[in-house]
């Protein structure tokens, strides 16, 4: 829970900041304008005098012009930060200590634990920066970020603006204040000393001098979990180096560390991509000549345009993370309206997209024959991407019918258009996609004819590549001998799985005692299940598992019986790339006529037992049904043809993805 301190005062405040142009054009008497700084300095209260004892203390020596312009820039921007506090909130984030402390434990049993340790987190304090920073705070910031500026040799071409954006903030945006500059300073800088004292290495370059840093951090290992005992939003400086949690936590030690060390960069993001359902962060810095590099932090920077993300993601927009507010943003979209989706209300970001976008499509006009004029509520159109069922706003424009343009967008991606008002969307398109190589627009309206579909998955399993083809040259064996010194081939896999059972024919009619599967060179051996039939069985052959020990999770989890379990979302990861398998003592020779194996996956295919529905996108979602599994696939009649679709496991899991029904088989969007 969380208690509110002055926040609506310094809510009232914002608006006559960012809408002050709006207020001045809806007046008749003319308004001398007010500076933000004043502003700021105005919702201060009884902050106020720390913040002009910054001012004052900057401007006794003209040698201080530029932290004092550093200082305005600061102050300027503090009414748009705000955090909690409360002792048991900084007790609960030690969830991200035990993510790393306890490997082997699952995030939801430690996020529970720390529940049970520490008790209910109780009610928080809400504060404003503005009202809260002081002037030994703000002082100590600009000192410690002119110093590396001034002396890092990587910054010799950042300029003033890009020091005020990229290096000089003291927070993020929403964690606890703390002093943290110093610390990181003295912990890391000793790590580039030897590339300062380099003959050979471009240290003039930010990017050589990020690499190497990274390149020497003393400990990289990283948890990834979307699983938290509470909503944090960013967890600080002190939390982050254990790089457990999300991308974003990650990303924010990156830059932490490099703004410490006076390397500038930014966090660049994306609401969310078609085949993730998800948002996602990243690093970003330039070279020496301003070009974009990023990183997944911590790996090493690539140049953007070099990176496979450039080429082959479908995020239809990219942002970069900013510490000042885009009031010309903001402005531009009130002077249209006040009733904004909320990612806009508050806009500390810019749009890039451009830099990342191979497919790239600098003007998207919507047909005026596609808009359903009559359910636009608004003056604003929003281009929206899916996230499961709910459409999620990326872009905007005026809202014009009869030319309706968006602008810079990458394209790959199923989009729809729609208006809010009073918190509410209205889509005022059907979906439609945009061919990457023509351009051409194509709408998934729903049409009078039906199609049967058969479906195999309910999330793309094109991003299970990795599980899939580890399993091509892999071979079935069988021998009379335990040692399998003489064996004879059953069977090789040769194609990438397509459902969660491939059944083949065994190429022997032998009768053997000994069967097993040997993986391929690289492969870890790994793979979820495999079932031995005999002549006319409809029960696979029993045995007692056989096969090479030890999994390279190193805890017992994958070990080679997980191939005969019955259970096909567990797996065999043999602990050596090479050399594994896994198989089965029949007791006595007998024939093997038919062989089915599953690859390892994350459970997103047809599970037999589990409940499903299928949804069509007809204006609103419409159910095609709901179908209880009893193969490894569904069949669903009379769905319309021309349609998006959308598979839910209404028994388990979280991770569905739209897709379009061609050329008889699901093609994911």
């Amino acid at each position: 829970m969380v208690k509110r301190y002055g926040f609506h005062i310094v809510f009232v405040g914002l608006l006559i900041v960012l809408g002050w142009q709006i207020v001045d054009l809806l007046t008749a008497e003319k308004v001398e304008p007010i500076s933000p700084l004043e502003i700021s300095l105005q919702l201060a209260g009884d902050n106020r005098y720390e913040l002009e004892k910054v001012l004052r203390y900057y401007q006794k020596n003209p040698s201080d012009s530029l932290k004092y312009k550093a200082a305005c820039f600061l102050i300027e921007n503090l009414p748009y930060y705000k955090y909690s506090t409360g002792e048991q909130l900084e007790n609960y984030k030690m969830y991200y200590v035990w993510l790393k402390t306890y490997p082997k434990k699952a995030p939801e049993e430690i996020a529970d634990s720390v529940k049970k340790v520490f008790g209910p987190i109780g009610q928080l304090e809400k504060k404003c920066d503005v009202m809260e920073v002081d002037s030994a705070y703000l002082c100590n910031n600009i000192e410690w970020a002119f110093k590396v500026w001034q002396e890092q040799p990587w910054n010799k071409h950042v300029t003033f603006d890009a020091f005020c954006e990229y290096i000089l903030p003291y927070r993020i945006d929403d964690e606890p204040l703390t002093y943290w500059r110093e610390e990181y300073y003295e912990k890391y800088n000793p790590l580039l000393d030897s590339l300062r004292m380099s003959d050979k290495l471009d240290k003039e370059n930010p990017i050589v001098a990020a690499n190497y840093l990274i390149s020497r951090l003393p400990d990289k290992f990283r948890r990834n979990s979307t699983v938290a005992p509470y909503p944090f939003g960013h967890i600080g400086p002190k939390f982050v180096p254990n790089m457990t949690g999300t991308c974003r936590d990650r990303t924010d030690f990156g830059m932490y560390l490099l703004r410490a060390l006076g390397i500038p960069c930014a966090i660049d993001f994306i609401l969310g991509c078609d085949l993730a359902n998800a948002g996602h962060f990243w690093l970003t810095a330039w070279d020496q000549n301003g070009r974009d590099c990023k990183t997944e932090f911590p790996g090493s920077f690539v140049y953007t345009c070099k990176d496979d993300w450039y080429n082959n993601d479908d995020a239809v927009k990219v942002y970069r993370s900013t510490f000042s507010v885009n009031r010309e943003l903001y402005n531009e979209m009130a002077e249209l309206t006040l009733d904004l989706y909320p990612f806009w209300k508050l806009p500390k970001f810019k749009d890039v997209t451009y830099s990342y976008a191979r497919y790239y499509m600098g003007r998207l006009q919507i047909p005026s024959s596609k808009i359903d004029k009559d359910k636009a509520k608004g003056k604003i159109a929003y281009l929206c991407i899916t996230d499961r069922d709910r459409w999620v706003p990326v872009d905007w424009t005026e809202y014009d019918a009869n030319k309706l343009e968006f602008r810079d967008i990458r394209k790959g991606a199923v989009l729809r258009v729609g208006t809010y008002e009073k918190g509410k969307l209205s889509f005022i398109t059907d979906p439609f996609y945009i061919d990457r190589m023509s351009n051409k627009l194509h709408f998934y309206s729903c049409e009078d004819e039906t199609e049967d579909v058969v479906l195999y998955a309910k999330f793309p399993i094109e991003k299970e590549n990795l599980f899939r083809e580890r399993l091509i040259g892999g071979v079935f064996e069988g021998s009379n001998k335990a040692d399998f010194s003489e064996k004879d081939t059953l069977f090789m896999i040769q194609s990438k799985p397509n459902r969660m059972y491939t059944s083949v024919n065994s190429w022997s009619n032998k009768k053997y005692r000994y069967i097993r599967y040997y993986g391929y060179k690289k492969t870890h051996c790994q793979i979820a299940e495999i079932a031995f039939y005999n002549v006319n069985d409809t029960v696979p052959l029993k045995g007692n598992p056989i096969g090479t020990s030890g999994c390279y999770q190193q805890d017992g989890s994958h070990e080679y019986p997980n191939a005969f379990d019955g259970q096909t979302w567990t797996c065999f990861d043999y602990l050596e790339e090479d050399g594994g398998w896994t198989g089965l003592d029949l007791g006595e020779p007998m024939q093997v006529d038919r062989i089915v194996y599953t690859p390892a996956n994350r459970d997103n295919y047809i599970r037999p037992d589990d409940m499903f529905e299928l949804s069509y996108c007809d204006g609103d979602w419409k159910s095609a049904g709901k179908i209880k599994a009893t193969t490894d696939s569904l069949v669903y009649r009379n769905v319309p043809r021309n349609a998006v679709l959308l598979l839910r496991n209404l028994t388990r899991g979280v991770q569905e993805r739209i897709f379009v029904y061609e050329n008889g088989r699901q093609a994911w969007k």
